[in-house]
C-alpha cells in the first residue's frame, strides 16, 4: 500500500510541476511577444508622427509621399495638427512641395497641407513659413485636377483668415 501512495503522490507532484512549467512558458511567450511587438510595431502616437516627418527628409519621392500621406491622416483634430506643426512637419511639407518634381508628390504635399489648414493656428504657422508663395509657384496641371483644387482651397483658406495672397 505505501508503494501505491508513493507512486500517486509522485504522479500528482509531476502533474503540478508540469502545470507550473506550462504557465511559466506561457508567461515567457507573452512577455517575448510583447517585447517583439514593442520593437517592431512602434506605430503609436507621437512616434509615428516623428517617423512620418523623418520620411519627408528622404530624397526618394515615394517615401516623401508616404510621409505626407501619413501626416494627412494624422491631422484629424487641432491638437494633432499643432503637434505636426511643432515637430516641423508643416515646414517640411512646404519644402517638399517646393522641390517636388512630379505631380503625385505635389498632390500628396498639397493634400497634407490642406489637412493641416483646417486649424487657424496651423494656417498662421504655414503663412509664417512662406506657404503662399510656395503654393502659388506650384504649376497647375491639366492631368490632375486635384492639384488645382487643393491649391485653390489652400489659397482660399488663407484669404478667409485675412492673409494677403497677392504676393
Amino acid at each position: 500500500m505505501p508503494l501505491c501512495l508513493l507512486a500517486a503522490d509522485e504522479a500528482s507532484l509531476e502533474q503540478e510541476a508540469e502545470r507550473k512549467i506550462g504557465w511559466l512558458l506561457k508567461l515567457f511567450f507573452a512577455g517575448t511577444a510583447t517585447f517583439v511587438a514593442y520593437q517592431f510595431f512602434p506605430y503609436m502616437g507621437d512616434n509615428l508622427m516623428h517617423q512620418s516627418v523623418s520620411l519627408l527628409h528622404v530624397k526618394d519621392p515615394l517615401f516623401k509621399r508616404m510621409g505626407a500621406s501619413r501626416l494627412a491622416r494624422f491631422a484629424i483634430d487641432d491638437q494633432r495638427r499643432m503637434k505636426i506643426v511643432e515637430i516641423g512637419g508643416a515646414q517640411e511639407l512646404l519644402n517638399m512641395l517646393g522641390s517636388a518634381r512630379d505631380e503625385r508628390t505635389q498632390k500628396e504635399a498639397l493634400k497634407a497641407l490642406s489637412a493641416l489648414s483646417k486649424s487657424d493656428e496651423a494656417v498662421k504657422a504655414l503663412h509664417n513659413g512662406g506657404a503662399i508663395s510656395v503654393i502659388k509657384s506650384t504649376p497647375d496641371t491639366f492631368e490632375d485636377a486635384e492639384i488645382g483644387a487643393y491649391k485653390s482651397n489652400l489659397l482660399k483658406r488663407f484669404q478667409d483668415l485675412r492673409y494677403d495672397i497677392s504676393s
